[in-house]
């Protein structure tokens, strides 16, 4: 199979999906990697290193018509969809449900696209996020330490136990990969720390790795709250389902919140689990609504992209190899767990979440790989 490396085009996007060893795995297996120049850079790997690894230099249009699947880190952006090609794959995060133009332009190039969010596990997981999801939620308490400095817009709060005055409260909601981040280096600062979950066992499991100032709360309407109320900064770190229409914090619950206090949205989900959150970017990465501050840059991981790419290359390269080894149809029809992230088919939608959001038809991946793969 031809791998296909581009260099990003979103704005401060300087991951890089495969490192140079990656690119390595593949030529070792007997694959082509054509990279375009620079695809590294951004990252701290040269052009000589992926050379050096067996891959191929190659200029960027001839990168995406030239590969059978194109491996790349962010979302489809409207200027690759005319270099596609059909019966190409595409091996990216996808976030289909908030980029339906994309999703529909990989229909109509009958495009088969496979999603690094919504592949999981036996425990429910998602592996691919979980590298992300670490670095996601200690770079948004890096971004709340920025953001509460009166010189940068905040109240000029030091996120820290400082002596002779009132200790700052963190405010966490969900016991996940992120949210365990954040309050390492929140109760590390010496923080008070509360945990909000729904699940009993998430809440116990974070709590064997986090120190005892760090407080879990059954998330109810009554602790929320509570909560709310007595937050300095408050960070969302909840998944919201795709085809949910609720909220967990809704606009009028901001009116609850002490005034110059922040909210770092790390799942970023526009009007998801915080209905004011809606994605920002790096170079313009707040915006005020209901006089609260809000931080919801939707790749924060970029922002230190060497470990980035280093752990993201590592959490899907088994993946890629399989589809590049056997074949897209096999092992998809191998692993229901890479199926799980199959979301453009055959110009069918195999992702029921965005289907059922978007009111679009939705057909079984199973099924719709079977229809057509005679191996």
């Amino acid at each position: 199979m031809i791998i296909g490396l581009p260099k990003e085009i979103k704005e401060n996007e300087y991951r890089v999906a495969a490192t140079p060893a990656a690119v390595h795995a593949f030529v070792q297996d007997g694959h082509r990697v054509l990279f375009e120049h620079n695809c590294g850079a951004g990252s701290g790997f040269s052009d000589e290193q992926y050379i050096a690894a067996g891959g191929e230099l190659t200029p960027r249009e001839e990168v995406y018509r030239g590969c059978d699947m194109l491996y790349k880190v962010k979302e489809v952006e409207p200027a690759e969809f005319d270099l596609f090609h059909e019966g190409q794959v595409v091996f990216t995060y996808l976030h289909s449900n908030a980029h339906l133009e994309a999703t529909k332009e990989l229909l109509r190039r009958n495009v088969t696209s496979v999603a690094y969010e919504d592949i999981d596990d036996d425990n429910g997981h998602f592996p691919a996020l979980v590298p992300m999801s670490i670095l996601a939620g200690k770079g948004g308490f890096v971004a709340a330490l920025y953001f509460m400095q009166s010189v940068h817009g905040g109240k000029g709060l030091l996120l820290n136990r400082t002596a002779g005055v009132a200790t700052p409260e963190i405010t966490i909601l969900g016991c996940g990969a992120s949210g365990v981040s954040v309050a390492e280096l929140a109760s590390a600062f010496g923080n008070k720390v509360t945990m909000l979950d729904v699940s009993w066992p998430a809440m116990e499991e974070a709590k064997k790795h986090l120190p005892i100032n760090v407080e879990f709360m059954q998330s109810n309407r009554e602790n929320l709250e509570i909560c709310l109320k007595r937050t300095d900064v408050l960070f969302n770190c909840i998944l919201w389902a795709k085809n949910r229409k609720d909220h967990v914090v809704y606009r009028k619950d901001l009116k609850l919140m002490k005034p110059g206090s922040l909210i770092v949205d790390v799942a970023c989900d526009d009007n998801g689990a915080i209905e004011t959150c809606r994605s920002t970017s790096h170079t313009d990465p707040v915006f005020v609504e209901e006089g609260i501050m809000h931080y919801c840059v939707d790749n924060i991981p970029s922002g230190f992209s060497c470990t980035a790419s280093q752990t993201l290359s590592a959490a899907t390269l088994p993946h890629a190899l399989a589809m590049a080894n056997k074949g897209v149809e096999r092992a998809l029809l191998d692993d229901a767990h890479l199926r799980r992230g199959l979301t453009t088919y055959r110009g069918q939608l195999t992702l029921e979440e965005t289907a059922l959001k978007h009111h679009l038809s939705y057909v079984d991946p199973k099924t719709a790989i079977e229809k057509y793969y005679q191996g």
